[in-house]
């Protein structure tokens, strides 16, 4: 057929020339990759491939078990502390990366921190159901919550066998009086962080199915949430929330609040605090961090916040009304924060979108009448299933107008809902990570990612819930998906990061000065990584 393979290797080169014109780098922002962007993207594809080889290829240096198969992208929680250790996530650390525009508030800031913060306030108490041994600590969950002054006891230690199953006992009181067998307070910080984030053995071998981790991955939820939903500890984890983000590059952030708990407990342990106030306080922290940001001549570097309003999938479609009425009522107090609407939870286990068609049909009419506009930016298709009802989510959140799909793990069996994301530009939130450690896939290079992203799909990288699966801030989704190809490169990353005020909920005057202002920390970054490695050939 090709007795000329002069021929041959010509239309070859031209065949892959077309293919990878649909890919997203060739579809720069800018049109034209100037020479300074193409030496780095040089420079980036050159230390990927030696740690390639060096640290994640059969030469490794990089001691690991007989069990352990390293190669690049493989499963998170064995590589992270590896990841860590390599130039390529130190860059990746460094960029620009837009918007975050898929987390869960309280899965945003680092277990440490968290319990850091929680130690502060005396009025928060832990409990168990038993008495906590050697043979019972890691089956039982702690129970935490914000007492009135009323309501402090005496009881020292969840470990002593004089303690009575169910005493609340003071947070700091029940951490220093841990027992020495188990590890004392560092055995008590090992105990708090087991329960609220996930582990590579129950990522990988206990919790080996979606319905297992999911049931761990909700856990920690219950378990966090009233360290969280206690006034002085929310806005001190809100502030520390944008900081942490900033410093991992991020500009501009839209996370979802869920708002299950119609009230959460102020300062003296009274769950009297309405969403009104909070949300008052979510705005003033964020203006007081914009301000801190000005004063150090950083502004540039943050843009600001807004919110998507939540609730779980769970709740009966007639007690949804409460919830949408609410949300109304606080985009008309704050109508600069409240970015948009989701039902979000397990979507294999939980209420289909077609369960709530009348409430939210009714929302979106409610918001005609009244002159606002909250979009509806949905989770759906978080699932492995074809044609169940988490999968027929797409359908449902098209056709009610989601400006934006959460997960969209299964839209790529779907030809026509692809097309219609593409025309219509509606933007998939994909959170690598979360995808992987919740059993959607085993790894980078099996995700379906690339796939999107070539048949030009508009894509976002988030994080989802950094605070359970160990992947703070955007750093380490990015890392997993540069190091997954041997296509993409930098200009990919900086496509992903760039275009991601596109699909935010800014107005187009904020996203237009958005981009000039990432625009600014690219060209920073761009130098730093000319300074950091002067001697290294590009």
């Amino acid at each position: 057929m090709y007795p000329d393979l002069g021929e041959y290797f010509a239309r070859r080169e031209q065949l892959v020339s077309e293919d990878r014109k649909q890919r997203l780098d060739a579809r720069t922002s800018n049109k034209v990759v100037d020479e300074v962007e193409g030496k780095a993207d040089r420079l980036v594809r050159a230390i990927r491939a030696q740690e390639a080889r060096n640290i994640w290829g059969p030469d490794s240096n990089v001691e690991v078990d007989n069990d352990t198969h390293l190669f690049p992208g493989m499963a998170f929680l064995t590589a992270r502390e590896i990841i860590t250790k390599t130039q390529l996530f130190k860059i990746m650390s460094r960029l620009p990366k837009g918007a975050l525009l898929h987390a869960h508030l309280d899965a945003t800031v680092n277990v440490e921190v968290l319990l850091r913060l929680a130690l502060r306030h005396p009025a928060i108490h832990v409990r168990t159901p038993k008495v906590l041994t050697a043979n019972s600590i890691g089956s039982i969950q702690p129970e935490f919550r914000a007492l009135r002054r009323s309501e402090w006891d005496s009881a020292s230690s969840v470990t002593a066998l004089s303690y009575i199953p169910g005493e609340w006992v003071p947070l700091r009181v029940a951490r220093q009086n841990f027992d020495p067998t188990l590890g004392g307070p560092e055995g008590f910080d090992k105990w708090l962080t087991s329960a609220i984030t996930i582990s590579p053995a129950e990522a990988y071998r206990t919790h080996n199915t979606t319905q297992k981790i999911w049931q761990k991955f909700q856990s920690t939820f219950h378990t966090a949430g009233p360290l969280i939903l206690y006034l002085p500890v929310w806005k001190d984890y809100v502030r520390e929330f944008f900081r942490s983000s900033i410093d991992d590059g991020i500009s501009y952030l839209e996370v979802r609040i869920n708002f299950l708990h119609r009230y959460i407990f102020n300062e003296a342990g009274e769950e009297i605090v309405t969403h009104s106030t909070l949300l008052g306080e979510y705005d003033r922290i964020l203006n007081e961090v914009k301000e801190e940001m000005r004063q150090q001549g950083r502004e540039d570097e943050f843009i600001g916040s807004k919110i998507i309003y939540s609730t779980i999938r769970f709740i009966p479609p007639d007690e949804l009304q409460w919830y949408l009425d609410d949300c109304i009522t606080l985009k008309q107090k704050f109508p600069h924060l409240i970015a948009g609407f989701d039902l979000v939870g397990h979507e294999d286990a939980l209420r289909p979108l077609t369960d709530y068609l009348e409430p939210l049909t009714k929302f979106v009419e409610r918001q005609k009448e009244l002159g606002i506009e909250i979009p509806f930016i949905f989770h759906a298709g978080e699932t492995l299933g074809d044609g169940t009802n988490a999968d027929n989510n797409l359908y449902d959140a098209i056709l009610l107008g989601t400006k934006r799909i959460g997960h969209g793990f299964s839209l790529i069996k779907h030809p026509k809902l692809m097309e219609i994301c593409k025309e219509g530009g509606i933007a998939v939130e994909v959170c690598p990570i979360s995808n992987e450690i919740l059993r959607l896939t085993s790894s980078m290079p099996m995700h379906p990612l690339p796939a999107l992203i070539n048949h030009g799909v508009p894509v976002s990288l988030c994080s989802d819930d950094p605070a359970v699966f160990g992947n703070m801030g955007l750093s380490f989704d990015f890392f997993q998906v540069l190091v997954a190809s041997e296509v993409s490169g930098l200009i990919t990353m900086k496509e992903l990061a760039r275009r991601s005020f596109k699909y935010s909920s800014l107005d187009e005057n904020e996203k237009q000065l958005a981009v000039l202002s990432w625009d600014k920390q690219w060209k920073k970054f761009l130098q730093w990584l000319e300074q950091e490695y002067p001697a290294l050939e590009a």
